[in-house]
């Protein structure tokens, strides 16, 4: 899992807090942080989020035991978290020349 601590998860229940997320992982080790992912305009809950564990063997050791795991009557999926993008990268991304470019190639 090369340096990253942090954990991405999905299908989390729209009950579940960030503090029920903490004292799931905090099982596996020590967490650092705990983020609900929220629609930036609405507000509401997308139904994943992050956890930062304080070490990669904890990471490692929180996906192999948490993956599959249920929370709030939800079975959630944790994996490693992408690195993020900056604005440069998202916006070399999504820019026409680079869309054209993956037509050309057939790129999807």
């Amino acid at each position: 899992m090369a340096t990253n601590k942090e954990l991405y998860v999905r299908n989390i229940s729209p009950d579940a807090t960030e503090d029920d997320l903490r004292r799931l992982f905090s099982v596996i080790g020590a967490v650092s942080d705990v983020r609900l992912v929220t629609d930036s305009r609405t507000g509401s809950f997308m139904g994943s989020g992050y956890v930062e564990m304080e070490s990669e063997m904890e990471a490692k050791a929180a996906v192999a035991s948490l993956n599959g795991a249920r929370l709030r009557q939800r079975v959630i999926s944790v994996t490693e978290a992408r690195p993020r993008e900056t604005n440069e990268q998202r916006s070399r991304r999504s820019s026409p020349a680079v869309r054209s470019d993956r037509k050309r190639k057939n790129i999807h």
